[in-house]
């Protein structure tokens, strides 16, 4: 068996030993909570506006696949605007819950770099057989983790357009996941002090 496959099956599963050491130990502050909520919202902006344009195609766990090349919006700045918003947004709770600061928001990071990056390269592969040459050329002009400055064109480029409701249906339980949280860390701050 392929552990990137299994990686990537249970991917929406490893953030929670993180997530029941940051309620366990969390002693947020006014200041931990704003910055933190901050990097939070950058990583949800950028998640958002990624499905937005591709959709619910991101939520399989089963296996890696994909009916399109998506170049445009986020993907023409950097191949994996998603996992970065993850990253930011896992990251920002780590912030928030001021545990064990810096260390544990560096170990969140860290953590979520390796799987990440464990995971894009069976995508890659995935997405190398099934789309070629083009898939090859997209991998050359936009990296994979650090953005762009300059939004990159394809003269073959497919316009895939931002849809608000397409984003939101997909994005409504990472929105609900993460209002919790942040709504969690709030009141550990009144009722720890």
């Amino acid at each position: 068996m392929d552990i990137r496959a299994l990686i990537f099956r249970l991917r929406s599963y490893t953030p929670i030993p993180f997530i029941i050491l940051i309620l366990f130990f969390a002693q947020p502050t006014v200041s931990s909570l704003i910055l933190g909520f901050l990097f939070t919202l950058l990583g949800e902006c950028i998640r958002f506006w990624g499905v937005g344009i591709i959709g619910s195609e991101t939520r399989t766990t089963e296996k890696v696949d994909g009916s399109d090349l998506f170049t445009s919006g986020p993907f023409s700045f950097v191949r994996n605007p998603l996992y970065i918003g993850n990253m930011l947004m896992y990251c920002g709770i780590a912030v928030m819950s001021d545990f064990w600061m810096p260390y544990f928001s560096i170990l969140v990071f860290v953590f979520f770099a390796i799987q990440y990056n464990i995971i894009v390269h069976l995508e890659e592969e995935f997405l190398k057989k099934k789309f070629g040459e083009a898939y090859v050329n997209y991998c050359q002009t936009v990296p994979r983790f650090l953005p762009r400055i300059t939004k990159a064109k394809f003269s073959s480029e497919k316009k895939q357009e931002f849809n608000f409701l397409r984003g939101l249906k997909s994005e409504v339980r990472t929105l609900q996941a993460f209002l919790l949280l942040i709504v969690a860390l709030v009141a550990l701050k009144y009722i720890r002090g």
